[in-house]
């Protein structure tokens, strides 16, 4: 399904339309709880939770986030996944079940998506500066480009789950894995579940524009969610989805990019090619049960580009938004999975 788009003016990001998309309407207590994690913010709201419960649930999200950030960060040096990264030989590593339930997930969608989704070009993000590592001031060389390549392979990871634990593997020495594109779905889930395991089955949960939903919100209804417009400015509305017991996560070159060179860089890197996306798909919005999953999806569909992407969505069966610029404005692509979540 394509329409026409002109003229926006926002940037492309989530946003929640609460009591301002819904009728007035007898309204439940709600908790709004947040807070800091994974290098941006958090935003938990939860139905029928009393004040009183504030401190202790706060603290309990917050151990839960920490200890998602002590396994899978590579900015942190003594993360379980930066330990791994400096392991440098092929003997299996030791890990929690947490991630190698995560790198398992990504490798699976590295296959689904036939290496779109490529958590161990770790090198490659770190040499254009989207890592740890300081940006580069001039543009990687073809030499430093095809070096950073030779570490980089799905084939060269693999997760083993063995009586006495879970074990990463590398076949490569310098195989780095990093999986900025997928953990923050991860800890959006993570929130997700110990809320619905606290019988706080009532919720929405949101870290840095990934979002998980569960039951319905104060007002009874299904949760309210706007994808706002790509472009210069803040909170204009492109489209309102209703979401329940699902997630949403949002990928594009929007947000997170620099210049160098005269040439603009965005932090999604092709893995066919080591280098930034050039296409003109600006922005991806996928709408899957698992945040995960959705987040995971995204940035594999901003990767394949505008005509690509809606034809896997469309094979896969998923729902899937599309904006990609055009001379004028913007055009939207959906695929048909995705109409059912419209509204207004």
């Amino acid at each position: 399904m394509k329409l026409p788009v002109r003229n926006w003016l926002a940037p492309l990001g989530l946003a929640f339309l609460l009591a301002a998309c819904q009728p007035a309407a007898t309204e439940r207590p709600q908790l709004h709880l947040t807070g800091d994690t994974m290098g941006t913010y958090y935003s938990v709201k939860i139905v029928g939770a009393e004040d009183g419960q504030r401190d202790a649930l706060q603290a309990e999200i917050d151990r839960r986030l920490e200890r998602v950030n002590e396994q899978m960060s590579t900015y942190r040096k003594t993360s379980e996944l930066s330990r791994f990264n400096r392991h440098e030989d092929a003997t299996p590593f030791a890990v929690s079940a947490d991630t190698a339930r995560v790198v398992t997930a990504a490798l699976q969608l590295g296959r689904q998506t036939e290496g779109a989704l490529d958590v161990t070009v770790g090198p490659l993000v770190n040499l254009w500066g989207f890592g740890p590592d300081a940006r580069p001031t001039e543009i990687p060389s073809d030499e430093r480009l095809a070096e950073a390549r030779a570490q980089t392979g799905l084939e060269h990871l693999s997760v083993h789950i063995r009586a006495e634990g879970e074990f990463l593997q590398k076949s490569l020495t310098g195989l780095y894995v990093d999986l900025s594109a997928i953990a923050k779905g991860y800890g959006v889930d993570v929130v997700s579940e110990y809320l619905s395991e606290q019988g706080l089955t009532n919720h929405l949960v949101e870290i840095g524009g990934e979002v998980r939903t569960r039951g319905v919100n104060a007002h009874g209804q299904d949760w309210r969610i706007a994808v706002e417009r790509p472009g210069p400015g803040e909170g204009m509305v492109q489209q309102v989805v209703a979401l329940a017991n699902t997630s949403v996560a949002t990928s594009g070159d929007y947000r997170n990019y620099y210049e160098l060179d005269g040439k603009r860089l965005s932090h999604t890197l092709d893995p066919a090619t080591g280098r930034p996306i050039t296409h003109q798909l600006a922005s991806v919005t996928v709408i899957h049960p698992s945040c995960m999953m959705a987040d995971g999806l995204a940035t594999a569909l901003t990767v394949m580009g505008t005509e690509r992407a809606l034809a896997f969505a469309e094979e896969q069966g998923l729902a899937v938004y599309l904006l990609t610029k055009t001379g004028d404005g913007f055009r939207v692509d959906m695929s048909s999975a995705f109409e059912k979540y419209l509204r207004g």
